[in-house]
């Protein structure tokens, strides 16, 4: 117990009282003290039960989310981007493929795909979750698609919804009245595969990859009509750019804070990798170079690279076996996020510090001691 300016501070049985003397009689108060000295935890409300109700408060209130999975720490560099103690929560669950998360800073709300059932959800703090969007991604009705709904998704600088859509096999604007804008349906007059993630330059350009992933038979599916799995840029102008086709199934997609660099992610279980593309003055890029190779973690851990973003450090954060894995900018993997589940895909969010991630049927959310790159102060 300890006495200062009038007031007496108590502890007891995990619960903080802060009583004014003038209203709890020394008397009182001392019989408290004894009380909770031998262990009899129901003193105080013995003793005034007018002010216990007001005089006791949780020390350390219950988490209102459940926590999942485990964090991993790989290097001490970790400890300076996920602090130490730091779980993941489970924000919501029931999904059959959940992706793509970005926020949306003038709504305060999380948006996401569900690829296979062609919706985007909404999660608030206050509301929780909804449907923010049916159809997402396919506008149609005969289901021949193997994956149909939305999956990347990005905002511009007017934080209007971008989209990658697979059933309609386009990049899309969302606008006011529901309404979808194509803003990239085609290369060299042949329809896209399935747009699988997207990212946004400064400049207005838009960098997304093309795998087959929303197409029944993937590569050997009749409708694909471009007969690679590219990366593209989009100018605002509207051109099309290919700027790669190495890659056998390219995926997530972000770039460096200086946009300097691009790395895209292929889901591929003999070849897990990233590559880091240098991109040139006029927004195409090099040949690139091996970033960072997780086949080895293919083996006993679940999902592949998939979904990825970059910190306002430069540390990678991508989804991959066993979960988001943190890489430096020299490629050194720091820590992991082991979600238990095959993840997607992860976005920041609220002020910047808090990490969203979608793992499969979950969405899940971790407080990290960095912010997105050039989130905005």
């Amino acid at each position: 117990m300890q006495f200062f300016r009038g007031i007496a501070s108590i502890r007891t049985n995990g619960y903080d009282c802060a009583l004014t003397m003038s209203l709890f009689p020394f008397r009182t108060l001392a019989s408290c003290l004894a009380a909770t000295l031998i262990g009899q935890h129901t003193s105080l409300e013995a003793a005034r039960p007018d002010l216990a109700a007001a005089a006791l408060k949780p020390a350390h209130p219950a988490p209102k989310y459940a926590t999942t999975g485990r964090v991993e720490r790989l290097a001490p560099e970790f400890d300076s981007l996920v602090a130490p103690g730091s779980e993941m929560e489970l924000l919501a669950e029931g999904f059959d493929w959940s992706e793509g998360p970005v926020w949306i800073r003038k709504n305060r709300e999380l948006l996401f795909s569900d690829v296979p059932v062609n919706k985007v959800y909404r999660w608030t703090e206050k509301d929780g979750l909804s449907v923010a969007l049916n159809p997402s991604g396919y506008s149609g009705q005969a289901l021949k698609f193997r994956e149909q709904g939305s999956n990347g998704l990005t905002s511009d600088r007017g934080e209007r919804l971008l989209l990658c859509q697979h059933g309609n096999r386009q990049i899309a604007r969302l606008e006011a009245d529901g309404s979808f804008t194509p803003l990239a349906e085609h290369y060299q007059g042949r329809r896209f595969n399935s747009p699988n993630d997207l990212c946004l330059a400064s400049n207005g350009n838009i960098y997304f990859t093309d795998p087959p992933y929303g197409l029944e038979g993937l590569n050997q599916s009749p409708l694909k009509e471009l007969m690679f799995n590219g990366v593209y840029l989009r100018r605002p102008s509207g051109e099309v750019v290919l700027v790669s086709r190495k890659l056998e199934f390219p995926n997530g997609i972000a770039l460096s804070p200086d946009e300097k660099t691009l790395y895209v992610n292929q889901s591929d279980p003999k070849a897990a990798t990233i590559t880091a593309f240098s991109v040139l003055p006029d927004g195409t890029v090099g040949e690139g170079r091996l970033f960072f190779d997780a086949t080895p973690r293919v083996a006993g851990n679940k999902g592949l690279p998939d979904g990825l973003k970059v910190d306002e450090r430069g540390n990678l954060w991508t989804s991959g076996p066993g979960g988001i894995l943190v890489i430096s900018p020299e490629g050194k993997l720091l820590g992991v996020l082991n979600t238990g589940e095959a993840t997607a895909n992860c976005a920041w969010g609220n002020d910047g510090r808090t990490l969203y991630i979608t793992a499969d049927s979950k969405l899940l959310r971790i407080r990290t001691q960095t912010r997105g790159a050039n989130w905005p102060h």
